[in-house]
């Protein structure tokens, strides 16, 4: 971690950590990152999670729940008073209300849940009610691929920046951008004209990239797609150059304005996020949106594993004690969740388990060989379908019933967000390679019968269940129990 932080750094992280202790009033504090990249789901695990702990979900695996330990769970204020609160109200009206979405994440926010619980041993028990505060952060995913630019200098990055554009999947979305880096020499005189005009390309290149139809996941800077207050600035004026990764700049070139603009949005923007925020969690969720890659093919797989891989190599895992979660804060565990699980069946569960553990197969040794633990699992913190068996020429077909979002296609049909149906969306493969094919292309060519019938729709949350008495059920899921269990039981002992 050396070459993403300091000792000075280090010691603001520690300091960070002491007072966050005191402030605690004495009380355990766990601090859970949710993160993962755009459109991920982050917001609605953390709204589902402290939606079924508040109001009593059904969670049969989350055995101090299930045991009748849980005595109560309830939102507090928020310890950090510069960081904006977690709209969780807001969310579970969307949610629940509205039936839609709700937006993905802009800012940075959080959370504090404190739970309060009976201990599982008799002499703990005795001494009264234990107490956990559960910090939960989250964050926009685009900001997640920023972390990998503290390990990168402005010639590196832009080398690997402007030879991923060139990549067959993207040099078509680049054309513009190309075409206003073949006009600039790099060592040509400082040209705020062309650093404006090389900026707003490469963004607009970075926009369509990510577009649903492409998918893709390696395109920071994550402020160029989401500026918040940094829009207009300097600091978001830059762009990369075609030069070699050991390129020097000379003094007042266009390459070396790039370079100092790229240095200070590493070092006002990036860092001061990993140091205040990234740097100090305890527990980490990584959610992992597949089927939006899948459906754009293989290239958008490939793209999504190198992604990960840069950012999951910013984590700092390690075993816990009570000194490191006062002083210098490791992760001890990872759990990797591969989400929407609802939109597959779930005979098809253990195959998306087993994709997602060969996209993070490298990230998970690292962790697991500094001491934390790993743990993959298919989830859906808010379940949009249910499961059906339907006829097609004879054969039984497991199928999944909900309502497709306004605008979704299938076959020609476009749906209107009101009309429910019945959708066989395929099988995953057995083997995750085939996923990754570089033969298979948008046509789904080259892939196996089971792979090249993949199709996967976004559907609307579903109408929530009411009692007899007009009480409004819990949010349905998929496996919310077991994550709660593997991040938080241990801590309700």
């Amino acid at each position: 971690m050396a070459s993403i932080t300091t000792i000075t750094d280090e010691a603001r992280i520690a300091i960070d950590n002491v007072v966050g202790t005191i402030l605690g009033g004495g009380t355990p504090t766990l601090r859970l990152g949710v993160t993962g990249l755009s459109r991920a789901g982050k917001t609605v695990f953390i709204t589902a999670l402290v939606h079924n702990l508040v109001h009593g979900g059904r969670l049969p695996l989350f055995e101090a729940y299930s045991s009748g330990r849980l005595a109560d769970a309830r939102l507090q204020p928020q310890p950090d008073d510069e960081v904006p609160r977690f709209d969780y109200e807001a969310h579970v009206h969307d949610l629940v209300t509205e039936r839609v979405w709700p937006r993905s994440t802009r800012r940075i926010s959080e959370l504090r849940l404190t739970i309060q619980f009976e201990s599982a041993s008799g002499l703990r028990r005795r001494l009264g009610r234990g107490r956990l505060h559960l910090d939960i952060v989250d964050y926009p995913g685009e900001w997640l691929l920023d972390l990998a630019l503290l390990r990168k200098s402005y010639a590196g990055w832009s080398e690997e920046a402007v030879r991923l554009s060139r990549e067959t999947h993207r040099a078509g979305l680049a054309a513009e951008f190309h075409g206003a880096l073949a006009r600039v020499a790099p060592d040509g005189p400082e040209d705020e004209g062309a650093a404006r005009e090389l900026a707003e390309a490469f963004t607009r290149y970075l926009r369509a990239a990510r577009a649903d139809e492409h998918a893709l996941s390696m395109l920071p800077p994550g402020r160029f797609l989401m500026p918040g207050d940094l829009e207009g600035s300097p600091a978001l004026t830059f762009a990369p150059l075609d030069v070699p990764p050991d390129h020097r700049a000379g003094r007042d070139t266009l390459a070396a304005m790039m370079e100092r603009r790229y240095e200070a949005y590493r070092s006002h923007v990036v860092k001061p996020f990993f140091r205040d925020h990234f740097a100090r969690l305890d527990r980490q969720i990584v959610l992992v949106d597949m089927l939006a890659a899948l459906n754009a093919g293989p290239a958008a797989m490939r793209d999504l594993e190198a992604a990960l891989a840069d950012v999951l190599a910013c984590f700092r895992p390690g075993r816990a004690s009570w000194l490191t979660s006062i002083l210098t804060r490791r992760i001890d565990r990872i759990l990797f969740v591969a989400t929407k699980a609802d939109h597959v069946h779930h005979t098809d569960h253990e195959n998306l388990a087993r994709l997602l553990a060969r996209l993070t197969k490298q990230a998970a040794v690292r962790a697991s060989f500094a001491g934390a633990e790993v743990r993959v699992m298919p989830l859906a913190a808010v379940r949009a379908t249910r499961e059906v068996t339907i006829d097609r020429r004879g054969e039984s077909l497991p199928a999944l019933v909900g309502t497709p979002i306004e605008g979704e296609r299938v076959d020609g049909e476009t749906y209107d967000g009101n009309t429910e149906i019945a959708l066989f969306p395929g099988d995953l493969p057995r083997d995750p390679e085939i996923l990754f094919e570089a033969g298979a292309a948008a046509g789904r060519t080259g892939m196996s019968k089971d792979a090249a019938t993949l199709r996967y729709l976004r559907f609307r949350p579903p109408r929530l269940e009411r009692t007899a008495e007009g009480m409004t059920l819990s949010l349905p899921h998929i496996r919310l129990d077991q994550a709660i269990e593997y991040l938080v039981g241990d801590k309700l002992r």
